[in-house]
C-alpha cells in the first residue's frame, strides 16, 4: 500500500526540535542592539487623566501619548447598520476606559530596568462612574464609556418574526435566563513582539507572537501610515493561542513606532499579569430566552433577548459586535422552528476588549 496519498497518515515535523529546546519563539529572538519595553498602565477601570510626572533621569526613555501624535488610533470596522466604531488610542490620551490601558512606553536595556522606570512615574486619575454590568450599561442614565456615542451600545442586531400566532396556538411556554461568565485565553506563551528596522530593505520587521500575520501588517500600516510593502510581519513559532493572538495589537504598533523613531531593536513580552488583567476576554453573555411548544412536546417558536459584554474597544478587525451578531444566526441551531424572534445587545463597558 502507498505510504502518499489521501487519507494517509502523516508524521509530525516540528516535534523533534520542540523536545530538543529547538524552537524558536518571540522570546528566544536576539538582535544586536535590542532594548526592551514596558508599559505603565492604568490600575483603574475608568478615569480622567490629570498630571504625569516623570523623572528627568528618564525623560527621554518614556513617551506618552503627545508623543505618538502622528500614530492614528486603532478603529474596528463594521458594515453592519447602526454599528458604532471606538477609536482606540495607542497610548491613553485623556481618559482610561479599563484597567490595563496603556498610558506610557518605557524603553530601556533590561525589563527589569523598563519596569523600574514605569513605576517611578506619577499620575493622576480622577475615577470616574464604572460601567462594571452589562445589563445595567443598557439603561438610561448609566455612566458612559464613549460620551460621544449618547448610550453604551456598539450595535443592536434585531431579527423581527410575528411569532403571535404561534404564541396564540402554543400549548406551553417556558421562560429561562442564562448567564456565561467572562474568559480569559492563558496560553503557556503570552504575547509578544520584536521589531527592528531593516535599512538594507529600507522594512519594518516586526516578529509578533501572532496568528494573523497579515491583519497585523494591514493594522500596522493603517496606524503608522506607511505602505504594506514597508512592512514585515513574521510569526515564528507561537506558544498557544486560543483566539487571543488574532487580533492587532496597541502594544505592536508602540513598538513598530519607537523602533522607526530610536533606530534600534525594541521587545515586550507580556507577563502573567498583564495577561490576566488587561489582555483581551470574550463569552460573556446574558440571555433571556422563552421557548414555545405544542402538546406533544414539540418546540414551535423561540424568543431571544441577548446581552454580550463587549468591553471598552473594538479589537482589530474583527470589532466588539461579532459575538453578538453571531448570537442571532446560532441560537436556533438545528431545531425545525415554525417562529424565531431575536434581538442582541453590543454592549460598551469598562473592562478590556473582546474576541471571536
Amino acid at each position: 500500500m502507498s505510504k502518499n496519498g489521501v487519507g494517509v497518515s502523516s508524521l509530525r515535523k516540528e516535534d523533534d526540535r520542540y523536545l530538543r529546546g529547538r524552537g524558536e519563539f518571540v522570546g528566544d529572538i536576539q538582535l544586536p542592539g535590542l532594548r526592551h519595553v514596558a508599559f505603565l498602565r492604568s490600575p483603574i477601570a475608568h478615569g480622567r487623566l490629570g498630571s504625569i510626572v516623570i523623572p528627568d533621569s528618564v525623560r527621554k526613555q518614556v513617551f506618552l501619548a503627545t508623543d505618538l501624535k502622528q500614530v492614528a488610533p486603532i478603529r474596528a470596522r463594521s458594515a453592519l447598520p447602526g454599528f458604532k466604531a471606538s477609536d482606540q488610542p495607542v497610548l491613553a490620551t485623556t481618559k482610561v476606559r479599563h484597567v490595563g490601558e496603556l498610558i506610557a512606553m518605557c524603553v530601556a536595556d533590561t525589563r527589569a530596568q523598563a519596569e523600574d522606570i514605569a513605576d517611578a512615574i506619577e499620575i493622576e486619575i480622577a475615577e470616574l462612574p464604572v460601567v462594571s454590568d452589562m445589563l445595567a450599561g443598557r439603561e438610561d442614565g448609566s455612566a458612559l464609556v464613549h460620551e460621544e456615542w449618547g448610550d453604551n451600545l456598539f450595535l443592536t442586531t434585531e431579527f423581527e418574526q410575528d411569532i403571535s400566532p404561534i404564541v396564540a396556538r402554543a400549548a406551553a411556554s417556558v421562560t429561562r435566563t442564562f448567564r456565561t461568565a467572562r474568559q480569559s485565553m492563558s496560553p503557556l506563551e503570552g504575547r509578544g513582539v520584536v521589531t527592528t528596522w531593516d535599512y538594507r530593505l529600507e522594512q519594518l520587521l516586526v516578529y509578533s507572537s501572532t496568528q494573523q500575520p497579515h491583519i497585523v501588517r494591514t493594522g500596522l500600516s493603517e496606524c503608522l501610515g506607511i505602505e504594506h510593502a514597508r512592512i514585515r510581519v513574521v510569526a515564528p513559532d507561537v506558544g498557544g493561542a486560543f483566539g487571543y493572538k488574532g487580533i492587532l495589537l496597541p502594544e505592536e504598533i508602540c513598538l513598530a513606532w519607537a523602533t522607526m523613531q530610536l533606530g534600534y531593536p525594541l521587545k515586550w513580552l507580556e507577563d502573567r499579569r498583564e495577561n490576566l488583567t488587561a489582555s483581551t476576554n470574550c463569552r460573556e453573555h446574558h440571555y433571556t430566552i422563552t421557548a414555545y411548544g405544542d402538546a406533544s412536546g414539540k418546540l414551535l417558536a423561540i424568543d431571544a433577548e441577548a446581552t454580550v459584554d463587549s468591553g471598552a474597544y473594538s479589537s482589530y478587525p474583527f470589532s466588539a459586535c461579532l459575538e453578538a451578531a453571531q448570537v442571532v444566526s446560532i441560537l436556533p441551531g438545528l431545531y425545525d422552528l415554525e417562529g424565531y424572534r431575536c434581538r442582541t445587545y453590543a454592549v460598551a463597558t469598562n473592562k478590556p476588549p473582546i474576541l471571536p
